[in-house]
């Protein structure tokens, strides 16, 4: 069994969620152009995945990091600069250029969580960012059903399935304590709701 823990870990990664919830948009959006989604995909998986795998390269090599789960405290501080910075740069330079209105507040709603989840950590919690994303693109895919008006429960009925697996894997590696896993899926979530009032 931890071997499949790890491996749902590792499949559910909070690197992927951004694009992850990229890709959900698209293919959920009636209206979306090739043009759109060409202008959108490949930068946000080169800023949201490659770009951070070369960090964390770097940084592990610094010493400044051990793993990619990022087990201590001190080591989710670098991880989470760069992600923020990486957040605003696809709120203020791609998004822009090929404008998708529901993409920008999804982003905002990832750096605002991402953003507390730093503040947290100058207080000593480590908020698990696996449930932070779970919840961050289970309510965008719950907010997207009910924007276009088209029927994802079965897409939406299994993220809530993967979320359950995903906090189970982590308690069961003990990589977070429940507290910390329900934090992060809070966060995740009501980044999320709370700017729905402005594209929904």
């Amino acid at each position: 069994m931890h071997h499949v823990y790890n491996i749902i870990s590792y499949v559910f990664h909070p690197l992927f969620i951004p694009f992850g919830g990229t890709v959900m948009y698209f293919l959920v959006a009636p209206y979306s152009t090739l043009q759109t989604e060409s202008g959108n995909i490949l930068p946000i998986f080169i800023l949201t995945v490659i770009i951070p795998i070369i960090f964390f390269l770097i940084l592990k090599n610094l010493g400044l990091i051990s793993s990619i789960f990022l087990p201590k405290l001190q080591e989710r501080k670098y991880p989470l600069y760069i992600s923020c910075i990486i957040f605003l740069m696809i709120l203020y330079k791609v998004i822009p250029n090929n404008y998708v209105n529901e993409l920008f507040f999804y982003f905002t709603g990832l750096l605002t969580a991402t953003s507390a989840t730093l503040i947290l950590l100058f207080f000593k919690f480590k908020t698990s960012m696996h449930l932070l994303g779970m919840g961050s693109i289970l309510t965008f895919m719950v907010a997207l059903s009910i924007h276009f008006e088209v029927n994802i429960t079965l897409a939406i009925s299994l993220f809530v399935l993967f979320t359950g697996l995903v906090a189970t894997s982590r308690l069961y590696l003990k990589a977070h304590s429940r507290n910390e896993l329900l934090i992060g899926f809070i966060l995740g979530c009501c980044s999320q709701l709370i700017i729905l009032k402005y594209w929904l």
